[in-house]
């Protein structure tokens, strides 16, 4: 009896998070280039599958818009049916990655870096959906989509059934912007919902020229992999492939638990059984062929919002759409793809981390510049490189402020020259430690104090007995060291 409330609130809560779901799930379905039903695949697993495993007993997954970029290339490049094994061996590495507890050390990961991969995702579904809005071909490459843009305008502004498209997108969009703005007892209908059927109503009732989504059937898009595509697991871009998926998808969720978790007082999130928990759910979804999934802040603030108490209301919603996907397939054909690419333009300005780079910027110029250049270099060149040169730039950064180094050179006219130096000595800041001391005069004694050292490396000793070596011999007296750590 005492879970009978539990119970009431978590049913409640799984039908918000079911209605918040199902045009995300199909939206990011259409923009990563597979058919609808394997984004609804996904969110199935998300629900049933990794929704029953221990980790985070709110956090609610499926396919996410970040990681729809990283399925758009590898369908692209690989094939669909190349897909499924690209997931399934992520899954697989997710699930030893938690059962060796290195869950945890995904925390340690700079924050810029993840908002800098999530600006550069939101760049890129932005000017990717941006044409799909329009029903434009969209080109190739994402600085050719972002080049492109104004041609498009052009080329949308001549076309009425272009226009047609950009006014249910830009419909759709408004809408769900207008729906945050009414009472919150309104807003228990999720916004992205009533733009999706407001613009199918609008598309019925005015006979509007724009596409909608196409069904392949349930049965005929789930494909499990075929021996040939385990081949291609002897290709090194696969293996490329299959890291990234796993890096950035555990990254994406872990990080969503973490935001989640602050979100409620109940129990906190277990990294490491979360993890293999996602690597259990991907490894399910690509046994049937389908999209990864990851953690999804969107659909798990709104668990929350709505009052989930355990696990149950995230299974639950992946209850409701295996009966939806199962009852009423041919309802999808009825949503315009203009609405649905709304609703991901939408989803991708919202990654967009305009407050918390303003704030680095005052604070933190070194974390904004790493935001920016991850986010620059995930637009120009791809995702998996812009996060490498992120996870660099920051390691980086991290070496030089750990080497902080401070020389205070005291001349009191007569005597010897005083050099005190604190901090830690490390190669970074050798160059102008060296010049300081070279410059110092050679007809004069000398003495080091290193005493306040915390730390001194190999390189940075040898420096400073080579120079004290060498101003020892240059000049009339020799040099000093008191010895530090």
């Amino acid at each position: 009896m005492n879970k009978l409330p539990n119970l009431k609130h978590d049913v409640a809560a799984s039908l918000v998070v079911f209605v918040v779901a199902l045009p995300l799930c199909v939206g990011v379905a259409v923009a990563a280039g597979v058919p609808a039903e394997l984004g609804l695949v996904t969110g199935i697993v998300g629900g049933i599958v990794a929704g029953m495993l221990p980790g985070s007993s709110l956090l609610v997954s499926g396919p996410a818009a970040g990681v729809s970029v990283l399925v758009f290339e590898a369908v692209k490049t690989y094939g669909l049916p190349t897909l499924g094994v690209i997931v399934l061996a992520a899954g697989l590495l997710q699930f030893a990655m938690g059962a060796l507890r290195l869950g945890r050390w995904f925390r340690a990961i700079s924050i810029s870096v993840v908002e800098g991969m999530l600006a550069g995702i939101g760049l890129v579904i932005i000017a990717s959906e941006v044409y799909a809005a329009a029903g434009l071909k969209a080109p190739a490459s994402s600085l050719g989509k972002i080049a492109g843009l104004p041609g498009a305008a052009a080329d949308a502004l001549g076309n009425t059934a272009a226009l047609a498209s950009v006014a249910v997108g830009a419909g759709t969009i408004a809408v769900i912007v207008l729906w945050r703005r009414l009472p919150k007892k309104v807003q228990i209908v999720p916004g992205a919902l009533v733009a999706v059927v407001l613009a199918t109503l609008a598309e019925l009732a005015f006979h509007l020229p724009v596409e909608a989504v196409k069904v392949h059937g349930l049965l005929g898009s789930v494909q499990p992999p075929g021996t040939d595509a385990f081949g291609k697991l002897a290709s090194v871009g696969v293996l490329g492939t299959i890291l990234a998926f796993t890096l950035i998808g555990s990254a994406v969720s872990l990080f969503s638990a973490a935001a989640v978790d602050r979100l409620h007082d109940g129990t906190r999130t277990a990294y490491d059984k979360e993890l293999m928990a996602q690597g259990v759910g991907n490894a399910v979804c690509g046994a049937l062929g389908a999209m990864p999934l990851s953690a999804v802040i969107v659909r798990s603030s709104a668990n929350v919002q709505a009052g989930a108490k355990t696990k149950a209301s995230r299974v639950l919603h992946g209850v409701w759409l295996l009966l939806f996907v199962t009852l009423m397939p041919s309802a999808l054909e009825l949503l315009p793809l203009p609405a649905l690419a709304g609703i991901l333009v939408h989803a991708g300005w919202k990654l967009l981390p305009f407050s918390q780079l303003v704030s680095l910027w005052r604070a933190h110029r070194g974390e904004a510049l790493i935001l920016v250049a991850t986010a620059v270099v995930i637009v120009a060149v791809g995702m998996f490189q812009g996060v490498l040169i992120g996870l660099g730039l920051s390691v980086v950064k991290t070496a030089w402020e750990a080497s902080h180094l401070k020389l205070e050179v005291v001349d009191k006219g007569t005597g010897p020259i005083q050099a005190h130096l604190s901090g830690n000595a490390t190669f970074l800041r050798l160059p102008k430690i060296l010049d300081r001391l070279e410059s110092l005069p050679q007809n004069r004694p000398v003495e080091v104090d290193l005493s306040g050292l915390h730390h001194v490396d190999h390189a940075c000793q040898t420096a400073l007995e080579n120079w004290a070596e060498r101003h020892s011999t240059a000049g009339t007296e020799p040099v000093k060291v008191t010895a530090g750590v």
